[in-house]
């Protein structure tokens, strides 16, 4: 029976799109808030009134652009009965509190309990209770999809986990197996993979919700380097060329981590045979990101360039010993100075340029550096030598 919810969850659409149902029904811009009243989804609705209406509201502006009310907006609502309510409550306006026009919430519940909410600007004279009902009906099926997901996005951090960390192959066999029993028909839709770097906590408490993150299917912590973290998320793809989902709550993930770090994005796939692969992919680019912040802030695998290769080496190959005394504080200068360089296809004019210096400086600090390291930048395979060992330190 629960197999069977699931798939009918499935048909019905994300959240966008039933929140633009709800927009569409009701002629007015929507929003959908989870019962923490964080954002989930916001409707568009073609009235430039409407529009102009909601920017002077600070509290839906800020919202939209934050993805969360702050705690005293969310007493204030909570103080009209919101959270017992199973029929529209309308709220009146309040410009003391930045609420300029009045509201109408609509709250979403699954089996009785509250799941979130649907806010409208409400206008005089407003949705008609017939349109009002056909909303609610929506309503019904957003909190199907949020109990879906609560469910089986929750409760997947353990079995998600286990596949990304699993040492031998029999391991991530039978997680890979678990995971795709939990997931259900889910399990062979296409996806992709996240990797957010470093998270700033380990706390699965601290993690986002499923819920928050439209697309996820699941989401979990898991270890970066020695003593840091990352965080790890298998989102739901429509098509393998549109990652729009992935990077979206990628930049949204890195916003709530405090904007450091980076985030990366493995191949779309279908099925969950290749999702240790697609784990280390997202890794590998969330590392480029780290170590190129031009690739970023979020990183496709495919497009970090030689990265794909360097990720992949053993950390301690990029430590060559004809390299080392090149890489050390003191010669931090020459380091850059040859990476450009090689980055300008050993083109004199184009480096020169780039660095802001004289041609003859150029030429005296590559003598340096072919002086230090013992390499000729004449000879291809030196060249390559010390370019990928540049690229690798930064790893």
């Amino acid at each position: 029976m629960r197999e069977n919810a699931r798939v009918t969850s499935e048909f019905k659409g994300d959240y966008q799109e039933l929140v633009d149902e709800i927009s569409e029904l009701l002629g007015a811009p929507a929003t959908l808030e989870n019962r923490d009243f964080e954002l989930i989804a916001f409707g568009a609705y073609d009235s430039e009134d409407e529009l102009d209406a909601s920017a002077l509201d600070p509290v839906r502006t800020r919202s939209i652009l934050t993805r969360r009310s702050t705690a005293a907006v969310r007493a204030w609502f909570e103080g009209f009965g919101i959270t017992r309510a199973s029929a529209p409550v309308r709220i009146p306006p309040t410009p003391e509190a930045g609420v300029y026009r009045g509201r109408i919430g609509l709250p979403v519940r699954h089996r009785g309990v509250v799941l979130g909410y649907v806010w409208l600007l409400d206008d005089d004279p407003g949705p008609t209770d017939r349109r009002l009902a056909a909303a609610m009906d929506v309503t019904v099926r957003i909190g199907d999809l949020l109990a879906d997901e609560a469910q089986h996005g929750a409760d997947l951090t353990r079995e998600l986990r286990a596949v990304l960390t699993a040492e031998r192959d029999w391991q991530r066999d039978m997680a890979v197996a678990e995971l795709r029993t939990a997931l259900g028909p889910r399990a062979d839709s296409l996806h992709t993979v996240v990797c957010v770097a470093p998270w700033p906590s380990a706390d699965p408490d601290d993690a986002p919700s499923v819920r928050t993150v439209p697309g996820a299917m699941a989401l979990c912590t898991v270890p970066w380097g020695t003593t840091d973290h990352s965080l790890a998320l298998l989102i739901r793809l429509r098509s393998p060329q549109l990652l729009t989902p992935a990077t979206s709550a990628a930049g949204r993930l890195l916003e709530r981590a405090g904007g450091h770090g980076g985030a990366g994005l493995a191949a779309a796939r279908a099925g969950l045979v290749e999702l240790g692969a697609a784990w280390r992919e997202a890794s590998a680019a969330a590392r480029a990101v780290l170590a190129e912040p031009r690739l970023g802030p979020v990183a496709q695998w495919a497009r970090i360039g030689p990265y794909r290769l360097l990720t992949a080496l053993p950390p301690e190959t990029a430590h060559d010993p004809a390299v080392a005394p090149l890489l050390s504080p003191a010669h931090r200068e020459l380091a850059r100075t040859a990476e450009v360089y090689l980055d300008c296809a050993g083109q004199a004019a184009r480096t020169a340029a780039e660095l802001g210096i004289h041609r003859q400086t150029l030429y005296y600090r590559l003598s340096r550096v072919e002086q230090l390291t013992g390499l000729d930048l004449d000879d291809g395979e030196d060249r390559l030598l010390l370019h990928m060992a540049l690229k690798g330190a930064r790893l």
